[in-house]
């Protein structure tokens, strides 16, 4: 089991409790399976996830969990009876359980994409994906990912299908699409995963994303009259009202003075302080408010030092005293889950999987964002120790049970 150098090389008690901690994560979902060989064989699969398995395809996941030949694996992700959406209930809980944080919680929405060779793959086509840089025969999966100071992991997923799928019932059909499954753009799936993470009573303060959402028809709206905050990415050509008139942001920043920006920092990174210059303009405002309070909307703009002339944009809205430091250490959040990527990818199999049906890719996909939920918590938890240790207070916090 590579658990150590996934989560860190010190010999915390966490470190040593892994099993306990994965056993605790086992029993919230075990319940979802009612025949008792799929219910242990989803435990060795979660543990062939955590384990240093080369590629996590099914010949190789097959021999870390035991077994002679794939067919087990092909089972618990297409043959047996479970559905993935109540587990992927049971994850979401189980990260909030372990790493909520109102002070600090954020819900992070972005997308990942998975290259795929053929057309059987369900939702795959030539299509634009950050994970190449440029429109490649791939599928495209929207992530909402809950991050505070405790940690960052996912909880929930949704598999985007382009309008090539949607149109051709027949191909859904052999994808084992569900019926009444159609065109959503990504930005509705983003909403209806944030709608889902509201009425569980995820604890965030703000919701984070890029351009896709924040451009996004209606979510800002949407998110408004939930009183949500929100941080979101926007294009050079969306119209503000600023100063009497419409503007585009990209002309906003052009007629600010050099004076105007200020250096800041939006928090660490791997190579030190993300550090950008940055300003803010309030934006009009119609008496709106959050939770009873005054609420205040802000265009943010973020500006390369070396390269002056490249700058992003973020429409935020907020209570009326969010301070232009807030709004950037909540945009820099968003790098949080392109971290959780690399990691569900690098370390859990998140892109290494060999299913082409609706069932198989939701349930894989489940499964890895839980083995990356445990990572996650058992990192939080041998942090928190190294803390207690360093203040003096007895290193061991108590194990599941």
């Amino acid at each position: 089991m590579s658990i150590q150098r996934q989560v860190g090389d010190g010999m915390s008690p966490a470190l040593e409790d892994w099993p306990e901690y994965l056993k605790d994560l086992h029993a919230r979902i075990s319940h979802r399976f009612r025949r008792p060989e799929v219910r242990g064989r989803v435990r060795r699969y979660l543990v062939g996830l955590l384990d240093d398995v080369r590629r996590k395809n099914g010949w190789q996941m097959a021999e870390s969990m035991g077994e002679f030949q794939p067919r087990g694996t092909q089972r618990v992700l297409g043959g047996s009876c479970w559905d993935a959406d109540e587990v992927r209930d049971d994850l979401r809980e189980y990260v909030v359980d372990h790493l909520a944080d109102e002070e600090s919680g954020v819900l992070i929405v972005d997308e990942t994409g998975f290259l795929k060779k053929g057309g059987k793959s369900v939702g795959v086509a030539r299509q634009y994906t950050g994970t190449a840089g440029k429109r490649e025969n791939s599928q495209v999966g929207v992530f909402l990912c809950y991050s505070s100071g405790k940690g960052a992991a996912f909880v929930d997923r949704a598999l985007y299908l382009p309008r090539e799928w949607t149109d051709d019932p027949e191909r859904l059909s052999e994808a084992g699409v569900p019926e009444g499954v159609g065109f959503a753009t990504k930005g509705e799936l983003a909403k209806g995963m944030l709608g889902r993470a509201f009425e569980a009573g995820v604890g965030a303060r703000w919701v984070v994303a890029d351009t896709v959402y924040g451009m996004s028809r209606g979510l800002r709206g949407w998110l408004e009259k939930k009183e949500r905050s929100y941080v979101l990415a926007a294009t050079p050509s969306k119209g503000v009202y600023h100063e009497g008139r419409q503007r585009r942001v990209g002309g906003v920043a052009r007629r600010l003075p050099e004076e105007a920006w200020i250096r800041a920092s939006a928090g660490a990174g791997s190579k030190g302080e993300r550090l950008y210059d940055w300003h803010r303009v309030s934006l009009p405002d119609d008496a709106s408010c959050i939770a009873g309070s005054p609420a205040g909307r802000w265009l943010l703009m973020r500006r390369q030092i070396a390269e002056p002339e490249e700058i992003a944009y973020y429409l935020c809205y907020g209570p009326a005293h969010t301070s232009a430091q807030e709004l950037i250490q909540i945009a820099g959040r968003r790098w949080q889950i392109e971290d959780s990527f690399a990691e569900a990818k690098g370390e859990t199999g998140l892109d290494e999987y060999e299913v082409r049906k609706w069932d198989g890719w939701h349930r894989h996909t489940t499964l890895c964002l839980l083995a990356h939920a445990y990572l996650a918590v058992v990192r939080s938890v041998a942090e928190e120790e190294e803390d207690a240790a360093k203040k003096g207070i007895p290193a061991r916090l108590p194990v599941p049970s």
